[in-house]
């Protein structure tokens, strides 16, 4: 369950929404051992495999564990799109070239974090924005790192 927390946001119009994670059990959906087919339909398949349990596949670390509302366009190339839901996970290394969720000068955004000779780089997925560089007086912190993207189809 899906909590928002309560505050004014303020972004560089690739966030809209945090959510907190309501911890209440497991969420245990059939898993069938049959691949679907993506071109020509295949007969189904009346055995199930397992159980998934959703909570335990999308969240490594409950407590370290938030949601994020994705906004516009500037993620695509990394599969980021307006709207989608991006788990977060705070207890995970902040390396080179992870997708992160940072504040940088009181807004947050979501992008690719590059470091490199030049310097340390919020990168966008999209040819038609631009980097965003980290100098030494920006108030600058990395909130957690993208694990996965749910989305709607």
């Amino acid at each position: 369950m899906l909590k928002s927390i309560p505050k004014k946001l303020k972004s560089d119009g690739s966030v809209s929404a945090i959510y907190g994670l309501e911890e209440s059990g497991s969420l245990e959906l059939p898993l069938f051992s049959a691949r679907v087919a993506a071109g020509f339909p295949s007969p189904a398949e009346d055995h199930l495999e397992s159980r998934l349990d959703l909570n335990q596949h999308l969240i490594r670390n409950p407590s370290s564990t938030f949601f994020v509302r994705a906004a516009g366009e500037s993620m695509m190339e990394a599969g980021i799109y307006d709207q989608d839901l991006l788990v977060v996970d705070r207890s995970i290394e902040k390396r080179n070239y992870r997708v992160v969720i940072a504040t940088l000068n009181g807004e947050f955004t979501v992008k690719r974090l590059v470091q490199d000779e030049e310097g340390i780089f919020l990168v966008a997925e999209n040819p038609e924005f631009d980097n965003i560089p980290i100098r030494v007086d920006s108030d600058f912190s990395i909130w957690g790192v993208v694990t996965h993207i749910i989305r709607e189809v």
